[in-house]
């Protein structure tokens, strides 16, 4: 059976309609053949951080104290790069690729003259974009068991958990794609990611921060995807890691609302 009639037999069981937004998936998996390379990239920027910081600094750390207890440096920072690690291939995905479809190769006005319409098109990005992560966050699990770096067997839930980051990332990204006039705006986007993902208590706990600092980084996504991450993989679960799903999911909802809309006022004008 090929993929595409895969596809055909999913689609109508899917709640909500999704079902159609998953040709758009069938399309995007076809063409990710020719830059597959480019897709796995975004791992490695995580993964780099794991063993120059987490590692190697980590051995002049040594401990730190985090929830009570002491743990491993690296303990501490794994769990945050594995968020991160979600991220980046939500953030990849929706933005460059979106971006371009969107601009230049008018992909989306062919997709419209389809039975799809404007919220199979934001929902099947982001279900893409998903995908991608998923690779990222299965493999970056892994790397963290093969380095004994996974305390808890809460951490089954680390995967699902990631994909919860990266879906709240996917709807992040593509509402910043929406708003973009040219290649130049990108520059925002790292102007976003890169102070958030260095400080959004990915390396050092949210306790050493200024007092000032503290009140404003559980504001960021990534503050919230590296505490819900964190708290599964080392089994420091408790009733306020709710807080932080409640978060991302409320990213997810609200995104998704923002980009059809804006879809709708781009592409049906």
């Amino acid at each position: 059976m090929t993929d595409y009639a895969l596809t055909a037999r999913i689609a109508p069981w899917l709640p909500f309609g999704s079902g159609r937004a998953l040709h758009l998936v069938y399309r995007n998996l076809t063409a990710a053949r020719r830059y597959w390379l480019v897709m796995v990239s975004g791992f490695f920027e995580p993964l780099f951080y794991l063993v120059g910081l987490g590692i190697g600094v980590g051995t002049l750390v040594g401990e730190i104290g985090y929830a009570g207890r002491t743990i491993d440096y690296q303990e501490f920072v794994a769990p945050a790069l594995l968020a991160a690690s979600a991220m980046n291939g939500a953030i990849y995905e929706t933005t460059g690729n979106v971006f371009y479809k969107l601009n230049y190769a008018k992909t989306y006005d062919s997709v419209l003259a389809t039975p799809l319409g404007v919220r199979d098109v934001a929902l099947g990005e982001t279900i893409f974009a998903l995908m991608r992560g998923s690779v990222y966050s299965v493999a970056f699990v892994a790397i963290m068991l093969a380095l004994g770096l996974v305390e808890s067997w809460w951490a089954v839930l680390a995967v699902p958990a990631a994909l919860l980051v990266g879906a709240a990332f996917a709807a992040l990204g593509l509402s910043a794609v929406t708003l973009m006039r040219s290649w130049a705006d990108f520059a925002f986007i790292e102007l976003f990611t890169l102070p958030m993902f260095l400080f959004s208590a990915t390396f050092v706990p949210l306790a050493e921060y200024p007092q000032a600092v503290q009140w404003i980084l559980p504001l960021t996504p990534l503050y919230h995807g590296a505490e819900l991450l964190r708290g599964l993989v080392l089994g420091d679960v408790s009733l306020g890691l709710l807080w932080h799903v409640a978060y991302l999911v409320a990213m997810i909802v609200v995104g998704l609302a923002f980009v059809a809309r804006r879809l709708e006022r781009k592409l049906l004008k």
